[in-house]
Parts: C-alpha cells; structure tokens; sequence
C-alpha cells in the first residue's frame, strides 16, 4: 500500500469534495480516498505507488488545483 498526501485549493463544500473524489477514483489502483474541503486536503492510498501526475491531472479535471503536500 501506497499514501499520498495533496494539498486542493478551490474546493468550498461537500460538492467539491464528491468532485474530486469521483475522479481520482478512477485511477486504477486506487484502494481509499479522503478529501476535505475545509482543509483542503486530499489524501489517496493505493494498491502500488501512487503517480502524482495521475492524480494531480484527476484533481484538475474536477476544477481543481492540487500539489503535492
């Protein structure tokens, strides 16, 4: 199992978190996320290391902007 931990700017409510949880979701691999808009926090375990590309590209494709905390 793999942790990443990333920092989202521009997410305000619960939509926000469902958002980005759908997308980062569809990385393969992807075993638990948790994301939180108050504090602006994403973190994803993985089954194998976890490609911050990947992630910060699924991160953007909600509307957001990731980087890697």
């Amino acid at each position: 199992m793999s942790t990443a931990e990333y920092k989202v700017t521009g997410m305000t409510c619960g939509h926000c978190e469902v958002s980005v949880r759908e997308e980062v979701s569809q990385i393969a691999g992807v075993e638990d996320i948790q994301v939180s808009a108050q504090a602006g926090t994403l973190v994803v375990t993985a089954t194998d290391a976890i490609d911050d590309a990947d992630v910060l590209a699924a991160v953007d494709e909600a509307g957001y902007s990731a980087v890697r905390a």
